[in-house]
């Protein structure tokens, strides 16, 4: 089982968000049978086979053996992973792109840049596994709480100068055997978190 997959295929998202279907894969992280799941959501065997061949249909369960009870021979299925995101592409060309935002500093262009990270990373992921290689990533996740909107302003300013400097010292446009990467720095205020109203 993975830890994550990412469904690009639009139908196979649509199976997967059903609610039913849904919940299905939430408690399918251990090989069950149709009728021992069945009974964790409130469903009859029969139609939880149905939405098992469903999720199967499209790769998001696996059979994962069969095992005897009453006399009688269960499948037992798994989720192919402990978690789903589905892809921006999955809207086709409906799906956010950050080249159709103009102003960088909105929500909608982070929003964008977010999903392109989900569809870029995804697929180069997907690649290194068929080439049975590793995929080389970094991801820096913190937390600051500012005082007040100058120090923020003052931190943004430090950070972009900072990281400016950095991509100019590392960058080489001419080297044969580099490789380019895509940096993303985004900062957003923390969600559910009761503060006041900041006027900047």
């Amino acid at each position: 089982m993975l830890d994550l997959e990412v469904i690009h295929d639009p139908a196979a998202a649509t199976v997967a968000l059903e609610p039913i279907r849904s919940r299905l894969l939430a408690e399918l992280t251990q090989p069950e049978s149709a009728a021992s799941v069945a009974a964790k959501v409130g469903l009859t065997r029969q139609k939880a086979n149905y939405h098992l061949n469903a999720l199967q249909s499209h790769q998001l369960v696996r059979e994962a053996g069969q095992r005897k009870w009453g006399g009688l021979t269960e499948r037992l299925f798994v989720a192919s992973a402990a978690s789903y995101v589905v892809a921006p592409g999955a809207m086709g060309l409906a799906s956010t792109d950050p080249a159709r935002t103009a102003d960088r500093l909105s929500a909608s262009y982070l929003i964008a840049l977010a999903a392109r990270v989900v569809q870029e990373v995804s697929d180069l992921v997907r690649r290194a596994r068929e080439a049975d290689k590793h995929l080389a990533t970094l991801s820096i996740d913190t937390e600051i709480r500012f005082r007040s909107a100058a120090e923020r302003a003052a931190f943004t300013a430090e950070l972009t100068h900072a990281v400016t400097m950095l991509a100019a010292r590392y960058h080489d446009a001419s080297s044969p055997g580099g490789r380019s990467h895509r940096l993303i720095v985004a900062a957003h205020p923390t969600p559910y978190e009761n503060t006041i109203k900041e006027h900047s």
